[in-house]
């Protein structure tokens, strides 16, 4: 047997006996919701389609929680309302799999390139680590647009923004039309000096909210003037789930979190983030750039739930990036490779949900928060990569090989 086919035999049997081990961490590890998220949406727009209900008036049956994103997110999901349940479900999860496809990929493969690795063979275990990953599944197992949501921005970010395309920013606009939160990838644009992209995010998001206001009016006058402002209908601030800045002082006190301290939390973390954001976008690290200002969003939105940190996922891709890009043996390779499997190790566990019940004292304070911290390390630790600048195909760092100038934190 030749050495390439050796080679190719062994990656195969890797893959396959990951991608077992991976099925078998799942059966234990993962937790069934039901497509519970999933439930709440083709639920709402059934009894607003078909039952002549109000969209924002529909909670699901013995709970609060109802339809909580702009009208053109409904207008998007309408076909849902005209399909079985099954094959709801079964769109969902083709379209979050394929998307965290796509952009692990986007991330992936320049990192095999420069490290020399077979391209598919990084992408499959890259897929298979992905797949027991705890945002990753909680997304999948909810019926959540997460992925759908990174792949827009990401389109802007990692290939039309690099390659200088005219068009960049619609993917960030319609993401915010979609879900407000990713409006602060239009804040990154700006604070970064990408005017026109930043305009044409605005003016993506802007025409995507007015023809949904054209063509449903009355939920368009409802989300902006009630239900936008119903925070009962997201759920309890100090649930384990909520790991972001908001969720660790309402843990503090859970009935009467400090607004106060939240407010000076956030601007400390927005201002490490213009910081360092700027720093990238200097070097041509945009990258970097969505993966600090992914981080960023989930620290300061008042509700992170678990599943929303697949925004994490790029910082944890470009951690091992940076340690590649070292000189083999290094004692930066082994750190940065250290750090990037002690988050994902963390991010795999559920360790938050051990302080699910009771999260008082040193240990329910740093252990509840855990993921509270890695984002945070992220932001402020995650290098930058100086010899990251695209090579001018619009794919994100091309022109980086190892052993050319390592990338710095900044």
């Amino acid at each position: 047997m030749a050495q390439g086919t050796r080679r190719t035999f062994g990656q195969v049997v890797g893959v396959v006996l990951l991608a077992v081990a991976v099925a078998a961490f799942l059966s234990v590890a993962a937790v069934r919701h039901g497509f519970f998220d999933l439930q709440v949406y083709y639920g709402a727009l059934t009894w607003w389609v078909h039952d002549g209900g109000e969209l924002y008036d529909y909670l699901r049956p013995f709970t609060q929680y109802g339809f909580t994103y702009p009208p053109f997110a409904a207008l998007v999901m309408l076909p849902m309302a005209y399909l079985p349940w099954p094959a709801a479900i079964t769109v969902s999860v083709v379209a979050s799999v394929v998307g965290s496809a796509v952009v692990i990929w986007w991330l992936v493969d320049p990192i095999s390139r420069r490290a020399g690795w077979t391209r598919w063979f990084a992408l499959a275990v890259a897929l298979c680590l992905a797949a027991a990953y705890e945002p990753m599944r909680e997304t999948i197992n909810f019926g959540q647009v997460n992925m759908l949501l990174l792949v827009l921005v990401a389109v802007d970010l990692l290939r039309l923004l690099p390659a200088g395309n005219r068009w960049a920013g619609v993917g960030v606009g319609l993401a915010t039309a979609i879900k407000l939160t990713p409006g602060v990838f239009i804040v990154y644009l700006l604070v970064t000096g990408r005017w026109r992209a930043a305009f044409t995010a605005m003016g993506a998001a802007a025409g995507a909210t007015l023809l949904a206001a054209a063509l449903f009016p009355d939920a368009s006058r409802e989300f902006w003037t009630e239900a936008l402002w119903n925070t009962a209908r997201v759920g309890e601030l100090a649930f384990v789930s909520n790991q972001s800045l908001r969720g660790v002082v309402a843990r503090l006190n859970p009935e009467h979190p400090s607004t106060l301290a939240w407010l000076v939390l956030v601007l400390a973390t927005l201002a490490g983030w213009v910081w360092r954001s700027r720093a990238a976008v200097a070097v041509g690290d945009e990258a970097t750039g969505l993966a600090l200002t992914g981080a960023m969003m989930c620290l300061v939105s008042p509700v992170t739930w678990v599943h929303h940190l697949v925004w994490l996922i790029p910082a944890l891709i470009l951690l091992v990036d940076n340690a590649m890009a070292a000189p083999a043996g290094s004692r930066r390779r082994r750190l940065l490779l250290a750090a990037a499997v002690i988050g994902y190790g963390f991010l795999v566990s559920r360790i938050v949900w051990a302080w699910e019940k009771d999260f008082t004292g040193v240990d329910g304070f740093l252990g509840s928060n855990t993921y509270v911290w890695i984002g945070l390390a992220l932001l402020f630790g995650l290098p930058i990569r100086r010899w990251a600048a695209p090579a001018g195909d619009g794919s994100p760092g091309e022109a980086g090989r190892p052993g050319q100038p390592s990338s710095r934190a900044a």
